[in-house]
């Protein structure tokens, strides 16, 4: 046994608050569409192409307070050759608290936060897809800083 005294477990006033605080995450918006259901799963012989979509969007929720609401958009549209397979959209969300300097402030933002949001979006899809009667759509890890520095690329005003 250690002779040294035990951290608080609620923290003290000498201690920097964490960085980044993932305060509540959530589904806000889910639809899977099957627009040639039920013929496409007689006619369906082959897997699907599925191209895949990704925004990630960030807004205060609390003026001064540093909380912000990070939204990590998901499309995946399937087809074979030009027939519809399926239509699947997904935002995941979350409340996040953040400490972290202004300058850090975007990268933390559009980067850290999705990263950390992910995994649990990827699960969603996989299961909508598998539970919509088709192979389950596996996201590949996603570079989240590439993502970011293109859109730093891109002239204001596109998207």
């Amino acid at each position: 046994m250690s002779d040294q005294p035990m951290p608080p477990a609620n923290g003290s006033a000498d201690q920097q608050p964490m960085p980044i605080v993932l305060n509540i995450q959530f589904t806000k918006d889910l639809s899977f569409e099957v627009p040639g259901a039920p013929e496409i799963f007689a006619t369906l012989r082959e897997q699907p192409r599925v191209d895949l979509a990704l925004d990630v969007q960030a807004r205060p929720i609390q003026e001064g307070q540093n909380v912000f609401e990070v939204s990590l958009m998901i499309r995946a549209d399937a087809k074979v050759g030009e027939t519809a397979c399926f239509i699947a959209e997904l935002t995941y969300c979350g409340i996040f608290t953040l400490n972290v300097p202004q300058e850090h402030l975007e990268p933390v933002l559009l980067v850290e936060c999705p990263r950390l949001l992910f995994p649990f979006a990827r699960n969603i899809l996989a299961d909508v897809t598998r539970e919509g009667g088709f192979p389950p759509v596996m996201l590949n890890p996603i570079d989240f800083v590439q993502l970011w520095q293109n859109r730093r690329a891109q002239p204001v005003g596109t998207a």
